[in-house]
C-alpha cells in the first residue's frame, strides 16, 4: 500500500498542475511537458527521501503533515532553482505555480488522511494487525500496554511480556497479558513465532540486558524498539538531539513559537485595553493615594526570580499587616499555610475586590510577558516557599517553563481548589501537554471566567 500511495501522490501532483493550467485557461506549451516530467521525478525522490511512506502506526496526524511540508518544500525549492538557472520562469503562469505550490501539501495530506482512516477502519476489525511482545513488565511496560490499548486504530496487538521477575515471583499475567518467559527466553520465542515488533521497556540501569537483546534478536524477523525511561527524569517531552557525534537528551521544552505568540498577543491586548488600563490606574491611585502597581517576587524559568506586576488591590503596607493578622487568628493562619491565600482578606480595598473578582488586577502582567519573565498561558506564578515546600519532585518541571498570566488552574476551580497538591498536578499537566491549541482554549475559558468571576478572590 505504501508503494501504491507513493505512486498516487506523484501522479496527483502533476495531475493537479495540469488541471490548474486548464482551469485558468493558460495556453499549453512544451515547457509544461518538461515541468510535469521533472516534477514527477523530484516528487518521487523527495517523498521517499523524507520517509513519507514509513509506518505511521501510533503517530499523530500533524507529524505526517510536517513531513509532507518538508518534502514538498524541497521539491518547490529545486523547481525554483531550475527556473532561475535556465531563465524560463516567464514561460509559466505565476498564478498557477503559486496556487499549485501552496495548496499541493493540503491535497497530499488529504489523500494520506483518507488512507490512514481506511487503515484504521480495517485495524479496528482485526485486519492489518501487527503482533508485538514487550520485554519488561514494570511500570514502563505497563504504561506502554495502556497507551497501545487506548488507540486500537494503531493495529498493534500485544501478545505478552518477557521479564526476569517470572523466575522470582509467582505471577502469570500483567494487565491480562500473559508472561511468556524470562528475558533470556525471547530468542527461542522469536525463532518459533511470527512477531512484528519487540518493545524493550526496561529501566536504563539494565543496559547489559538491552545490549544483549539488540545483539542477538535483530536477525530474528522482528523490528526492535527501545522505549526510553524518560519517566525516570520526570519530563515526558524530552527531545533527542545531536552534539557532534554524540546523542543528547534536551529537557528544555521547545517554546520558540510560544514566545512569538506571547509577544503578539500581549502587545495587541495592551494597545486595545489602554483606555481601560489608564482608568483602573487612576482609580487605584485616587482610592488611597498609594502606588498603582504591586510588585512581588515570583519564580520563572530556571528558578530565577522576577518582579511580578499587578494592580495594587490591598492597603498600603499590607505585607506587614499580614504577620499581625496571622498571629492573632489561628483559623486565618491555617488557611494561609494551606493555600497562601485568604478568602476573606481584610486587607483588600474596595476597588481591589472588584479587580480581583474580574481578574483585571493581572493586566499589568502583560508587561512581564513582553519583558520575557512570563507567558500568556502557563503554570501559576509562585513564590520560592511554594516551590520548595510543595512542588518537591515537580520543581524541576515547573522551572523548565515560564509561568503564565492564566492557565489550567485559573480556568478550573481557581481559588476554590483546597488541596495544594491539586494545583501542582494542574501545573504538571500543562507543562507536559502544552500546545498552541491548548493555549487558545485556555484563553477563551479565561475570558468566560473573568465575566462570571468564578472562584476569584
Amino acid at each position: 500500500m505504501a508503494r501504491l500511495l507513493h505512486l498516487i501522490d506523484c501522479c496527483v501532483v502533476i495531475g493537479y498542475l495540469a488541471l490548474l493550467v486548464v482551469w485558468y485557461r493558460v495556453p499549453w506549451s512544451p515547457y509544461y511537458n518538461r515541468l510535469l516530467i521533472i516534477t514527477f521525478i523530484l516528487t518521487f525522490i523527495s517523498f521517499q527521501s523524507f520517509q513519507l511512506y514509513r509506518s505511521w502506526r501510533g503517530w499523530k496526524f500533524f507529524l505526517e503533515f510536517i513531513v509532507i511540508l518538508k518534502a514538498w518544500g524541497a521539491v518547490v525549492g529545486l523547481l525554483l532553482f531550475y527556473f532561475f538557472i535556465f531563465k524560463i520562469s516567464i514561460a509559466y503562469s505565476r498564478v498557477v505555480i503559486l496556487i499549485w505550490s501552496i495548496t499541493t501539501p493540503l491535497l497530499i495530506f488529504s489523500i494520506h488522511l483518507a488512507a490512514r482512516k481506511l487503515l484504521r477502519s480495517f485495524r479496528r476489525r482485526g485486519k492489518n494487525v501487527r503482533r508485538a511482545v514487550i520485554v519488561g513488565a514494570g511500570d514502563l511496560g505497563v504504561n506502554l500496554v495502556k497507551e497501545l490499548e487506548s488507540m486500537p486504530w494503531a493495529g498493534i496487538e500485544i501478545l505478552g511480556f518477557f521479564d526476569d521477575k517470572v523466575d522470582e515471583e509467582n505471577f502469570d499475567t500483567v494487565l491480562g497479558k500473559p508472561m511468556l518467559g524470562n528475558i533470556g527466553a525471547i530468542n527461542a520465542y522469536l525463532e518459533v513465532h511470527d512477531i512484528d515488533y519487540v518493545y524493550i521497556a526496561l529501566p536504563m540501569r539494565a543496559e547489559k540486558k538491552i545490549f544483549r537483546i539488540l545483539r542477538e534478536c535483530r536477525s530474528l524477523g522482528a523490528r526492535i524498539y527501545l522505549v526510553p525511561d524518560l519517566y525516570l527524569y520526570g519530563l515526558h517531552n524530552a527531545q533527542m538531539q545531536s552534539l557532534g557525534s554524540l546523542l543528547i537528551l534536551n529537557f528544555n521544552p521547545n517554546t520558540e513559537w510560544k514566545r512569538s505568540f506571547d509577544l503578539i498577543f500581549s502587545v495587541a491586548i495592551l494597545i486595545c485595553t489602554l483606555p481601560l488600563t489608564l482608568f483602573i490606574a487612576a482609580l487605584v491611585k485616587l482610592s488611597d493615594g498609594g502606588p498603582v502597581f504591586y510588585r512581588h517576587k515570583r519564580i520563572t524559568a530556571a528558578g530565577k526570580q522576577f518582579n511580578c506586576l499587578k494592580f495594587r488591590t490591598m492597603k498600603v503596607n499590607a505585607d506587614k499587616e499580614l504577620d499581625t493578622l496571622l498571629e492573632e487568628n489561628e483559623e486565618l493562619r491555617t488557611e494561609w499555610e494551606q493555600s497562601f491565600k485568604l478568602k476573606n482578606d481584610p486587607r483588600i480595598t474596595r476597588i481591589g475586590k472588584f479587580l480581583r473578582r474580574t481578574s483585571l488586577d493581572e493586566f499589568p502582567q502583560f508587561i512581564n510577558v513582553i519583558r520575557g519573565d512570563m507567558s500568556v498561558v502557563g503554570a501559576r506564578p509562585i513564590i520560592g516557599k511554594e516551590l520548595n515546600g510543595f512542588y518537591k519532585e515537580s520543581a524541576g518541571r515547573y522551572c523548565s517553563m515560564k509561568p503564565g498570566i492564566t492557565g489550567p488552574w485559573q480556568v478550573g476551580r481557581r481559588s476554590n481548589v483546597e488541596a495544594y497538591a491539586e494545583r501542582v498536578q494542574l501545573d504538571d499537566w500543562y507543562i507536559l501537554n502544552y500546545s498552541l491549541w491548548t493555549d487558545i482554549k485556555i484563553i477563551i475559558k479565561t475570558v468566560y471566567c473573568m465575566i462570571v468571576g468564578k472562584g476569584a478572590y
